[in-house]
């Protein structure tokens, strides 16, 4: 392979397509291209269900957007693809190689594509990859991925830009359900569709009714998406707060959410996308993992993931627990939780 530790890009691409959480990961990497090549244009080839997590970052110019109706249609796809790939960038990084991905590399007239170590039947359709990538916290690694151009991650922070507008819009949210300014807000997110990583509503209800109890003037925000509206009401039964506890009647906007939670003093929830979101906006948070790993969790005091102790099994990443009694989850307390809760707020 080439040495590309001294090239100077003009246009640049970085490919993550999903998940969102992922593609909140990927914005140090953003960052640490930018910072590296401040006079190039980087532009970001993603799903639209995640395109909002690049809105007002000043390192991307702009976004290429997959709608997967429109690209259901194989001729359209591979237009697309062809006009995404032939769009003049000196520089790909692909940090998924997805077969959307691999179509537009094929049509790629890029100098560099850059990818981590791909399989031997993949391998022509990119130019570097870094030999090893040390294990870590998710957006470091990759981040490794970039080690092929003298880029080291170093500690940067996922980044998610707020504006002004945004958080006046989310200040008017909180007003419509009876949130004052003047109330502290801790951002609850008890839903994931993996039964494995997903804390009973059970246990979040009677950890915001223990909260209440020990910290006076607590408003609490339930999020959820599309389909997991059930899951929230159940907290919001469970806790008995009546007003002191709100949700939207629909799912608000991954922008509303980054302001909702940048207005928090605490973001709790299980290992989905607003705990990225959280780090990203420069709220403290806590997490019950399940079967994730503390990859998953940002290296600082300000953000904690809760497990119960002497589980030899966790982490495990499964989908589906071997044992079927989810200890990870169904042996974690809320009077546990509690504990770590009080010490940051």
């Amino acid at each position: 392979m080439k040495d590309i530790s001294t090239i100077n890009p003009k246009r640049i691409l970085v490919c993550q397509l999903r998940q969102i959480g992922d593609v909140v990961l990927a914005t140090p990497s953003v960052s640490l291209l930018h910072k590296k090549y401040p006079n190039a244009e980087i532009h970001v080839f993603t799903e639209g269900k995640c395109a909002e997590v690049f809105e007002n970052n000043p390192a991307v110019q702009h976004v290429w957007v997959i709608d997967k109706k429109e690209l259901a249609n194989p001729l359209k796809a591979l237009t697309f693809y062809r006009m995404v790939g032939r769009s003049g960038y000196d520089l790909v990084v692909d940090f998924q190689q997805l077969p959307r991905c691999r179509w537009m590399l094929l049509f790629s007239n890029a100098a560099v594509k850059l990818s981590f170590k791909p399989r031997w039947y993949n391998r022509f359709l990119y130019t570097n990859w870094p030999d090893f990538i040390p294990d870590g916290y998710a957006a470091k690694y990759k981040a490794g991925v970039l080690q092929p151009l003298g880029i080291d991650w170093d500690n940067e922070k996922p980044q998610i830009f707020v504006s002004d507008e945004e958080r006046a819009e989310g200040l008017a949210c909180l007003y419509s359900l009876g949130v004052a300014e003047s109330d502290n807000l801790i951002t609850i997110d008890p839903s994931h569709r993996r039964e494995t990583r997903r804390w009973s509503a059970e246990s979040y209800g009677k950890l915001i009714a223990l909260i209440a109890q020990e910290r006076e003037g607590i408003k609490f925000f339930l999020l959820y998406g599309p389909g997991e509206k059930d899951v929230a009401e159940k907290v919001k039964s469970v806790a008995g707060l009546g007003e002191q506890c709100v949700m939207l009647e629909k799912p608000g906007s991954l922008r509303l959410m980054a302001a909702l939670i940048e207005r928090a003093v605490l973001h709790i929830g299980n290992c989905s996308a607003p705990r990225h979101f959280a780090v990203g906006v420069g709220t403290p948070s806590i997490t019950p993992p399940g079967s994730s790993s503390s990859a998953w969790t940002f290296p600082s005091a300000e953000h904690e993931e809760v497990v119960p102790e002497g589980l030899e099994c966790q982490p495990c990443g499964n989908e589906k627990c071997a044992s079927g009694l989810m200890k990870c989850l169904n042996d974690l307390k809320p009077e546990v939780v509690l504990e770590r809760v009080l010490k940051l707020i």
